[in-house]
């Protein structure tokens, strides 16, 4: 065995199906921890009105192994927030360099804007996130001058973010895990089935 080999042990997850489960979950939960994890800012990708694939980065608000779900806040006036309305079929990805692990969900995303849901995700937001949510005009609106919409204060944003704040939650219905090495790539993944979820090993 080369000594750098011998320096780095392979992880626990490598030939153990449930821990590799039980990593892929909590690399997702430590994304919603820390803004530095490359889970913390995965790409979220829906679906057009003609069907076409749409993807963007979202940042990673929760992550709850046990119910098998994903939170993430939105715009509601956004082309995001309606391709959930319209269609709730998503997927979501991340991968980390640093652990060369990447993760691959898909899933149902539900919008949740007038609900205690949503009343919970802003209430938690902090003051400088719920700025993004007074901007005007809305998301995605053609401008004359790049500079040429609005900011509140935080103050203002209370009042006129609230009103266009969405939280989406996703439910993941099949999780993709792939983790690289040179002593043997594994990858593993995961449907739903009942209550739990079905596992196996695939060809990385």
């Amino acid at each position: 065995m080369p000594q750098d080999d011998a320096r780095h042990p392979l992880p626990p997850f490598h030939d153990d199906l449930d821990a590799a489960f039980a990593e892929a979950w909590r690399l997702l939960a430590d994304g919603v921890a820390q803004g530095r994890s490359a889970f913390h800012a995965p790409s979220f990708a829906t679906l057009d009105q003609a069907g076409r694939p749409r993807s963007r980065t979202v940042v990673l608000r929760e992550a709850d192994a046990a119910t098998g779900t994903l939170r993430f806040h939105c715009d509601r006036r956004s082309d995001k927030a309606a391709e959930v309305a319209a269609n709730p079929a998503c997927a979501l990805h991340a991968y980390d360099r640093a652990v060369k692990i990447q993760i691959r969900i898909e899933g149902s995303a539900g919008l949740h804007v007038d609900d205690a849901a949503a009343d919970a995700a802003w209430d938690g937001s902090r003051a400088m996130s719920r700025v993004c949510y007074g901007i005007a005009p809305a998301p995605g609106t053609a401008l004359d001058a790049g500079g040429g919409y609005a900011v509140p204060d935080e103050a203002a944003a209370l009042t006129v973010g609230r009103p266009n704040f969405a939280a989406v939650l996703v439910r993941a219905d099949a999780l993709d895990f792939l983790y690289l090495d040179h002593r043997g790539h594994r990858r593993a993944g995961w449907r739903r089935d009942g209550e739990g979820w079905r596992g196996e090993w695939r060809v990385p």
